[in-house]
């Protein structure tokens, strides 16, 4: 069976499942044609650099899977034959886990992260793990392991990160769903850049046991999706309370956990009240305009379908957001914590990764990491963290002076940037205009969307923020707009020119 009869090209989950249940497709065939997918064009062709290591069970997997539909007559599970791209910063005991970090290029965990576990509880095959920078620390995608994401719209730019491989890896079909991590944005930038759908959830609501941290309270996988029902399904799965992480006793203040996908019918765009964050829409660079009009394009067509729009401001919004910045006195502490904690690893410290240059010479909030302090300062802790609680509670407050639904802005101020820009420094990870710092410091859930495209097929997308365990909300929102303007566009990577 070729790739065209399978259906590849941006198959769903339920196309996927009615043809396994009519006996047109198998599991097997559908991992196989996804491996011919990433042989094709992540090492060869356009070279994208996705993938950091296939998974050698994901076709036995598939078998056992189809054994089990042949012999029952039903699905496993809601994710029954799923081929899902993880993030490499999640432990598997089947594929090495590197955390993007040339000094855990073999390292091999004796247990599986526990959303890994629900994962093959609920059916799905874990396809391969993806790319990532060095410890998921920055906005861009250059890891020590796999040097560079290629982006599949626009191989000269940047994938986005630090979800990269996830990111490029679904916008180029290598996978049917998949998970990423989000602490400042590495959902959400590299969902923008490739024409997905992200989301960063409610901090608590999935599980964190099994990922190296970044800024423990902050952190939270998520699901990664071209669609925004594949998006739900993957989201239902992967919620649910871990006693190994006192934050997920936070699903219990979920109503709509492990309901999401159902709660998608009958979604509206008419009625609804988006806050446009006037200092969201940047304007200092040559490529912000083209950002601007494409979000404004937008904005317009849910304006003619319905929806109303408030302009709003956050008065001193870049005072706030470096008020309520920790990574530079969190990351490095939570880190070691982790590194002290892989058994079947070498012992690693931050520092002895910093002192031997075993990291990515553009990752450069590396720098600013290494110099905060090994523990931190209890005082200057406690005051940002307050300061993160304010912010919520000023975002709250504009959300109820006007009556809102979600706020809405890009998810970044600029274009994706190019290797020559980033090769140059013209961005760093401190001065680089991404706005999803914003939910991120105020701990408020955000979906990113495709928005559309700038001129020659460059994707930007658009961030729509919610009010605490507001997900459901956001994911009716988000598949409204998808019905409404249709914003998928396959990259074609057939005869894509490698840059130089």
């Amino acid at each position: 069976m070729t790739e065209e009869s399978l259906s590849l090209l941006d198959t769903t989950i339920r196309d996927v499942h009615t043809r396994m249940k009519a006996g047109e497709l198998s599991c097997t065939q559908l991992v196989q044609g996804y491996l011919d997918r990433i042989c094709r064009y992540d090492r060869q062709g356009p070279a994208l650099h996705a993938i950091v290591n296939v998974n050698p069970q994901a076709l036995e997997c598939a078998r056992e899977l189809d054994r089990h539909l042949a012999c029952t007559g039903v699905l496993k599970g809601p994710l029954h034959g799923v081929p899902v791209l993880v993030k490499d910063q999640a432990e598997t005991s089947f594929v090495p886990t590197t955390f993007g970090n040339r000094a855990y290029v073999d390292y091999q965990p004796a247990t599986d992260a526990f959303i890994i576990c629900k994962l093959i509880e609920a059916g799905a095959v874990i396809l391969a793990k993806t790319s990532m920078c060095d410890f998921a620390a920055g906005w861009f995608s250059f890891s020590s392991v796999t040097e560079r994401t290629r982006n599949p719209y626009a191989p000269e730019r940047d994938a986005g990160g630090s979800s990269a491989g996830t990111g490029a890896g679904l916008a180029a079909n290598f996978g049917l769903v998949g998970v990423g991590e989000d602490t400042g944005g590495s959902i959400r930038i590299p969902a923008s850049f490739n024409n997905l759908f992200g989301l960063r959830v409610t901090t608590g609501l999935i599980s964190r046991t099994g990922f190296a941290p970044l800024l423990h309270f902050q952190d939270t996988p998520g699901p990664m999706a071209r669609s925004v029902r594949d998006l739900a399904k993957l989201l239902d799965v992967l919620v649910g309370y871990d006693a190994a992480d006192p934050y997920t006793g936070a699903v219990s203040l979920a109503a709509d956990a492990g309901h999401y996908e159902a709660l998608l019918d009958g979604a509206r765009i008419d009625g609804v009240r988006i806050g446009v964050l006037q200092e969201g829409f940047g304007g200092d660079d040559p490529s912000s305009p083209e950002v601007n009009s494409v979000v404004h394009r937008l904005l317009e067509r849910l304006r003619e379908a319905g929806a109303q729009t408030v302009d709003v401001r956050i008065p001193s919004l870049e005072d706030w957001l470096l008020r309520t910045s920790l990574y530079t006195l969190q990351s490095k502490a939570d880190l070691n914590r982790f590194m002290a904690g892989c058994a079947a690893a070498p012992r690693r410290t931050f520092d002895q990764i910093y002192a031997n240059g075993w990291f990515h010479p553009l990752n450069d909030l590396f720098h600013a990491l290494a110099a905060g302090p090994a523990e931190p300062d209890l005082a200057a802790y406690y005051s940002q963290r307050l300061a993160q609680v304010e912010f919520q509670r000023l975002l709250l407050n504009v959300y109820a002076a006007h009556g809102l639904d979600v706020l809405m802005y890009p998810d970044v101020q600029v274009l994706p940037p190019t290797y020559r820009e980033l090769e140059s420094n013209k961005w760093t990870c401190l001065t680089f205009p991404t706005n999803t710092v914003i939910a991120s410091q105020s701990h408020l859930p955000a979906l990113s969307m495709p928005a559309g495209f700038s001129g020659g097929r460059v994707p930007v997308g658009v961030e729509v923020v919610g009010k605490p365990y507001a997900e459901a909300a956001l994911l009716r929102f988000a598949h409204a707009c998808e019905q409404l303007i249709c914003p998928r566009l396959p990259p074609a990577l057939e005869g894509m020119a490698v840059p130089a």
